[in-house]
């Protein structure tokens, strides 16, 4: 989220006024002339004095609107909101200690004084510990802020053997059965139907089948870019009526979510349909799954589980700007890089889904985090991926579900009607206040709910910036 700098004008009009206005002032014989016994000073000398004082207090001033003018985005924001009081304090006590040299002030003694020399020190040496203590601890923040996405070695153009792909991680529906592997993989993936190309891209092998129908990892031989290829069959469309209004939901989801520009967004390549397959080209990631992280047993530390939660919400307010409702938000759905960078996937591919004949598959596959609104069917909006981000929030502090039943409609009512459990049941050493936003978040009522996702992550961040390490 980007912020607007142009309350910082007033500030820089004072600094630049009191340093052109004060030497000038201090130069005129009246001011010269006019001597201030209580201060033991003339007029010029207290000219200056103003002056300095002015200048380092609007430094302290513009630092302290600059830090509510930042967000805590758990990135470049958050790293500069932890740094500007301890920098501004550094340049103040340099600042006022190179103007105290030159121009000096009687009442308060000379600069050669040792207790001036100690505070002096003593300044410096305390402003420049806080920053080092603020710069390592949001370091987290600078290293996502300057992240880029994961850098791949270049294929040479006369290797002979095809690059060995890294290690998949599926997401989304696409938590399946890993296909079965043969001697010949070749023959066999290809007599059972694999194609070899879809569009512009080398289909090297099966990946695995989820809701949307098979995934492939494919690899576009233009820029040597390995991609995940989610597939689904449009021979399974009922009747040409609905064969056609799915194509264009199909091509309408995969064209906004391709238009998603986020860092904690997997990106959209590309989309086609090809020999009876509808496909869609997207970002192939190296990571591990934040349901890995769900289970009692490999539990995060709760701060670490805070931020995580913050810059998903982050993503998904940035989404729903632009229009796009995830409609799918789990913990399979959201990737911790070895960056540490969280990746938020699969925006769109359950309403993509919902079109064909695969949608009974993607509801009980993924019913314990869909909102109350979504599990009786009804129109959803940002606030339904706000509820569910609410379940993830739950499962990944406590390692518990909040919402469980033996069967689908013994799920959808407790969704709908049931309360949650408290979280802090499970975990009495969180503050109360993140009680308080689960609470918010998880409210049946869609408009008690948060409004925007960034709400919650506000509060979130809140949160953990004042919980310890």
């Amino acid at each position: 989220m980007t912020t607007s700098w142009g309350w910082i004008g007033p500030y820089l009009i004072v600094i630049i006024l009191a340093i052109m206005v004060g030497p000038f002032l201090a130069t005129l014989p009246l001011f010269i002339q006019t001597f201030i016994p209580p201060l033991g000073m003339n007029a010029a000398q207290a000219v200056r004095f103003v002056a300095d004082g002015l200048c380092l207090l609007m430094i302290w001033l513009a630092a302290a609107r600059a830090r509510q003018e930042l967000r805590d985005n758990g990135r470049g924001q958050t790293f500069l909101r932890a740094i500007l009081f301890p920098t501004s304090f550094f340049l103040i006590v340099l600042v006022g200690s190179r103007a105290y040299d030159a121009h000096g002030i009687p009442v308060l003694g000379p600069p050669t004084q040792p207790l001036y020399n100690w505070l002096i020190t003593g300044g410096l040496i305390g402003s420049a510990t806080w920053l080092t203590f603020a710069w390592v601890r949001h370091a987290d923040a600078l290293t996502q802020a300057l992240a880029g996405r994961p850098r791949r070695r270049p294929l040479k153009t006369n290797d002979k053997k095809e690059e060995t792909p890294p290690t998949e991680v599926l997401s989304s529906s696409d938590r399946l059965s890993p296909t079965p592997a043969h001697p010949a993989v070749s023959s066999v993936t290809r007599a059972a139907g694999v194609p070899t190309v879809l569009g512009r891209y080398h289909i090297v092998k099966e990946l695995g089948r989820g809701a949307m129908g098979v995934v492939y990892l494919g690899k576009d031989p233009t820029i040597q870019r390995f991609v995940a290829i989610k597939t689904m069959r449009l021979d399974e469309i009922d009747n040409e009526e609905n064969l056609k209004e799915f194509r264009d939901r199909f091509f309408r989801e995969a064209e906004s979510t391709g238009r998603l520009s986020h860092p904690n967004i997997v990106t959209v390549y590309d989309a086609g349909e090809q020999d009876g397959l509808a496909y869609i080209a997207m970002e192939y990631l190296e990571g591990t799954l934040l349901s890995c992280y769900c289970q009692k047993s490999t539990i995060l530390p709760a701060k670490q589980s805070l931020q995580i939660v913050a810059t998903v919400a982050e993503a998904l307010d940035y989404a729903h700007s632009q229009g796009v409702v995830h409609r799918d938000v789990k913990p399979a759905n959201i990737m911790i890089l070895k960056q540490r960078l969280v990746k938020v996937m699969d925006f769109g591919i359950a309403k993509m889904a919902s079109a064909s004949k695969t949608q009974t598959t993607m509801i009980l596959g993924t019913p314990r985090y869909m909102s109350p609104e979504q599990a009786t069917g009804k129109d959803v909006d940002g606030r339904s991926d706000v509820f569910s981000l609410g379940i993830v929030l739950f499962e990944l502090l406590s390692g518990e579900r909040p919402f469980d039943a033996e069967n689908m409609a013994a799920l959808v009512i407790r969704i709908a009607k049931a309360p949650h459990p408290p979280l802090l049941k499970y975990r009495r050493d969180l503050p109360s206040r993140v009680q308080s936003i689960l609470d918010r978040a998880l409210q049946k009522e869609i408009p008690n709910r948060y409004r925007h996702a960034s709400d919650m992550a506000q509060d979130l961040r809140d949160v953990f910036q004042v919980m310890p390490r």
